[in-house]
């Protein structure tokens, strides 16, 4: 059975997965007792991987009219190139310490999938199409509980606006909570492995609702230091990781990422490797003027440690994030300058106590002096957040989530 939330479909809930040695006990009603841990060796590993032609019948068969437009890990060799680059084998974990639980969204085929499994990890599947699923089921039942199946989609979890709603769109608190999945401290070790390929037409307003909810600690950054291994288009890998100076692709999205997370690059592969649902079979790349764009860029976010402090956190976060955005809507305007029209007079003095110098540009600033920035204004007295106002509801209303 598709695991679904109960009360928006009227299904009780069976769950077969777990998430951490804890979960993993109490998810199965085996608290107290030992828990067989599944490896490659078992009499079902390895799992045989379709080849690329299998996949791309499987997703043509499967698509829909019209369809959303998907991409999918069809060739084995990629799907092995990424589970090394993730790094989660059991092999390569500390003894008696499992690996963190990967969720996968939207493993279509189930390319990715079987190779996450081959290599030792326990899986969470999040499919959003129903005619994937009798197959990743069919999986599911030869694994004693390394492999949790649930009709839903990732990237729609907690929308916007209440109402009713069915998978797979949904609350995360409502799938964390079904899947058993506690919350634990943003210092504690990372909890869960995000990986998947974020959807082309909603891939910058999914980078912002991410980062609204990583600094909110809202949504799955609720239950600690999420992190996210996506695949993303090489032009907005490159506005992530842009550095002060480039003023056409240092962003408030370059400063709030590189803040938050250590943001690293683990893989690029080109567009031509992915499988489409295009009935045409095309592979729709989007088109790029300024960057180059020839690849899809598997990037590691891993959220900091020490990103919240007693001056930063995460009830004020949104004036973090506001004030980054104002200081680079003009990236050329003197950082002095903004400063005084927050506080008259008062940005000279500011920037001597934190030592930036005084005629630099908000531009030229680099993301932990934004942080270190925001910081002192915090503790100022000069400063209050009177000035937010002007521009918070035009702000809140810009991004399309």
């Amino acid at each position: 059975m598709v695991v679904t939330a109960p009360g928006l479909c009227g299904r009780p809930l069976v769950l077969a997965g777990a998430v951490s040695s804890v979960v993993w006990r109490a998810v199965r009603g085996l608290a107290g007792q030992s828990q067989r841990r599944l490896c490659p060796t078992d009499a079902c590993f390895p799992l045989r991987v379709p080849e690329a032609n299998e996949a791309a019948r499987a997703v043509l068969e499967h698509a829909r009219a019209p369809p959303p437009l998907r991409r999918f890990i069809a060739c084995p060799d990629l799907a092995r190139t990424v589970v090394s680059r993730l790094g989660n084998s059991s092999v390569a974990e500390p003894r008696g310490r499992r690996p963190p639980v990967v969720l996968e969204c939207e493993p279509g085929p189930g390319i990715l999938t079987r190779t996450l499994l081959n290599a030792g990890s326990r899986v969470i599947a999040l499919e959003s199409n129903n005619a994937f699923l009798p197959d990743l089921e069919s999986l599911k039942k030869k694994l004693d509980g390394q492999l949790e199946v649930v009709h839903s989609d990732f990237f729609r979890l907690d929308p916007i606006g209440l109402g009713s709603m069915r998978p797979p769109v949904m609350y995360s608190e409502r799938l964390f909570e079904n899947l058993g999945i506690p919350p634990v401290s943003w210092t504690a070790d990372i909890p869960l492995k995000v990986v998947g390929i974020v959807p082309q037409k909603r891939e910058r307003n999914l980078l912002w609702k991410l980062i609204y909810a990583l600094y909110e600690r809202g949504s799955v950054y609720k239950y600690g230091r999420i992190e996210l291994n996506l695949f993303v288009s090489e032009k907005e890998y490159k506005t992530l990781v842009a550095k002060p100076g480039d003023a056409r692709i240092y962003q408030p999205l370059s400063v709030l990422w590189q803040t938050a997370c250590d943001v690293q690059l683990l893989h690029m592969e080109p567009w031509s490797s992915f499988l489409t649902n295009s009935r045409s079979g095309g592979l729709s790349i989007p088109k790029s003027v300024v960057l180059q764009n020839d690849h899809l860029c598997l990037i590691r976010m891993t959220p900091r440690k020490n990103l919240f402090t007693d001056s930063l956190t995460a009830t004020n976060s949104h004036v973090f994030i506001l004030m980054v955005k104002q200081c680079l809507a003009k990236c050329r305007t003197k950082l002095v300058d903004k400063l005084n029209l927050w506080s008259f007079e008062s940005g000279k003095k500011l920037l001597r106590q934190i030592e930036i110098p005084e005629d630099i540009t908000t531009g030229s600033l680099y993301p932990e002096e934004y942080k270190c920035l925001f910081e002192a204004m915090e503790q100022s007295k000069e400063f209050d957040q009177s000035w937010l106002y002007e521009d918070s509801i035009e702000d809140n209303t810009a991004i399309n989530f």
